[in-house]
């Protein structure tokens, strides 16, 4: 497993209090239980703090799924 997804999947149990939530490259908002519009929020503010970076709104917009938002940590790393 990548470790920016495992890395992601125990924000997102954290978050959504959900400990055996397995997330996949596909898993978005409507196949994640309790994965409304606050608790993107949340997330995003959680992966912000984890990683020291900031999304911009168009590039958060933009994505799909946690394969986009990985993609996405992996250039805003890069770019550090």
């Amino acid at each position: 497993m990548d470790d920016v997804l495992e890395q992601l999947q125990q924000i997102f149990r954290d978050i959504l209090d959900q400990p055996d939530l397995v997330l996949t490259r596909q898993s978005n908002a409507h196949n994640v239980e309790d994965w409304d519009s606050l608790a993107h929020i949340n997330l995003v503010s959680a992966i912000e703090k984890r990683y020291k970076i900031r999304f911009a709104l168009g590039e958060l917009q933009d994505l799909k799924d946690v394969g986009d938002m990985i993609d996405l940590i992996h250039v805003k790393l890069a770019a550090k």
